[in-house]
């Protein structure tokens, strides 16, 4: 298996640390707001290496997490009168509910950065004690050039950067050594939120806050550091530069970076009105045909959204989930007589697909047809074994589908449609894709259900409103609390 790392600039063999286990860290988003199709690539890119790499046999532990104090989180809070803790609050729950409806599975661990503090100003002072880091009038810089490999992921120069006046820090640049040294803490503004530390009232800087939650949950060497090609410089690059000067060791063996996405062959914009949030996309498209989307090109490969792009992926799983429900009618149909119709359990991880099928229950041309499907599955696992390109292992997907389509019929032994139907469905699963259609609701279910959603609330039985909240979205029902009431529409 191999897999192409940002650091090395090439694909590499996969060898775990430790083997049969997995440690890997994804930068999640800011909260500040719902969060954009640009967020969801990475969520739904490195869910979906999470789940081959298990589908492998690997046990991972995967932790993604959510920046709760910045400043556009703090000037958020100015604008609404509120705190930034309720802001930040507000927006994880908002951003779980589209990782979910986006069959985004939790991390093992979702770390907040504020939750991290002591451990930040553990490591801060580490850095100071090694000289590494140096503290004026409250606020704490790194000694980048102190760091003698600064600039092994993203392939910049010292000396470059500093010929072109190229700051990592935005404020306080006098009082720094170095133009380039960048800031671990900083003192608080009026009215900021702030912590209490050794140097100043204040907070950390955005980079040290992924360097303690990786070192916490994770340990100080880990497998796999994954985020946005965006974040290889300078957040990844710091967080290299800030771990391995306090603990001494390297900090990531593989880094994963996903290409932009842009709009219209446009960088995504909110000034260019060209910026659409997960909720405007649901408006119009299911959340599968979105992930269907972003997993129909390489993840290293940059992708451009449109409408026509779109209707072309809609329609393309269309043809999936229609070729998976033909063959559950089938295997109702073939089934009704009930018993064992030769089918049995997975065999192990390694060889998932190859099912305890009894061959003489199957005619020939089954047979042969079966033996296809296997060499398919080959090649499924081939291309995601060849740096998880799921573009080609989903065109796999369609071969199958296309045998299934002409092979598969009322003539056929429930067995071989059983065949078809599991493959089919594991081979969307370890894509996070799901294969059951969404069934047709009623208006009056809908009402019906809004109504005991805010009866839940009134009891303050929070947990059943957030459950008959997600049923309805996976009814394809999205609804919003306004001032005026719950608000409802279809996507």
């Amino acid at each position: 298996m191999k897999v192409y790392s940002t650091l090395a600039g090439k694909k590499e063999e996969f060898i775990p640390i430790e083997e049969g286990k997995i440690k890997m860290y994804v930068c999640g988003p800011t909260v500040y707001n719902l969060i954009h199709i640009g967020n969801a690539r990475p969520m739904i890119v490195f869910d979906t290496v999470r789940r081959y790499f298990e589908y492998k046999g690997y046990e991972v532990n995967y932790v993604s997490n959510f920046t709760d104090i910045d400043d556009k989180i703090i000037e958020r809070a100015v604008k609404e009168c509120k705190t930034s803790e309720e802001i930040a609050k507000k927006y994880i729950e908002e951003c779980k509910q589209d990782m979910e409806a986006l069959n985004v599975r939790p991390a093992t661990k979702h770390p907040l950065a504020t939750e991290e503090i002591d451990g930040i100003i553990d490591m801060i002072k580490s850095l100071i004690d090694k000289n590494m880091a140096y503290e004026k009038n409250g606020t704490v810089y790194f000694r980048t050039r102190k760091f003698e490999e600064y600039g092994k992921l993203s392939k910049k120069n010292l000396d470059d950067l500093q010929a072109g006046n190229r700051t990592l820090l935005v404020t306080g640049e006098d009082e720094k050594d170095d133009t380039l040294d960048f800031v671990l803490w900083k003192p608080m503004k009026p009215k900021e939120p702030y912590w209490v530390s050794p140097w100043s009232n204040g907070r950390p800087g955005w980079h040290i806050e992924c360097s303690v939650m990786a070192k916490r949950y994770l340990g100080d060497y880990i497998d796999i550091h994954a985020g946005g090609e965006d974040l290889v410089f300078p957040h990844h690059e710091n967080e290299i530069a800030q771990s391995e000067a306090a603990n001494g060791v390297g900090f990531a063996k593989y880094w994963l970076h996903n290409a932009f996405l842009n709009i219209n062959n446009k960088k995504m914009s909110k000034s260019a009105n060209n910026f659409f949030t997960v909720r405007d996309i649901a408006e119009k498209y299911d959340l599968q045909v979105l992930r269907f989307f972003m997993l129909s090109a390489h993840y290293r490969s940059q992708l451009n959204f449109s409408e026509e792009l779109m209707e072309s992926a809609k329609n393309s799983l269309e043809r999936i989930l229609t070729a998976v429900d033909k063959l559950n009618d089938l295997e109702k149909i073939l089934g009704k007589s009930g018993g064992d119709i030769g089918l049995g359990e997975f065999e192990d991880n390694a060889e998932k697909f190859k099912f305890k099928v009894n061959m003489d229950l199957l005619s020939n041309e089954e047979k042969r047809n079966i033996e296809l499907v296997k060499t398919l599955v080959q090649k499924y696992e081939a291309s995601m074994d060849d740096d998880f390109n799921t573009a080609d292992a989903i065109s796999f997907i369609f071969e199958i589908v296309k045998l299934s389509n002409s092979t598969a019929s009322t003539d056929s032994t429930a067995l071989y449609v059983k065949y078809l139907k599991n493959t089919l469905e594991e081979l969307c699963d370890l894509l996070g894709i799901k294969t059951e259609k969404k069934e047709e609701i009623l208006e009056s279910e809908i009402l019906e259900l809004i109504q005991k959603r805010n009866d839940a609330r009134k009891d303050k039985d929070f947990a059943l409103a957030d459950k008959i909240r997600n049923e309805l979205l996976d009814k394809g029902i999205i609804i919003e609390d306004t001032r005026e009431g719950v608000k409802w529409k279809k996507i």
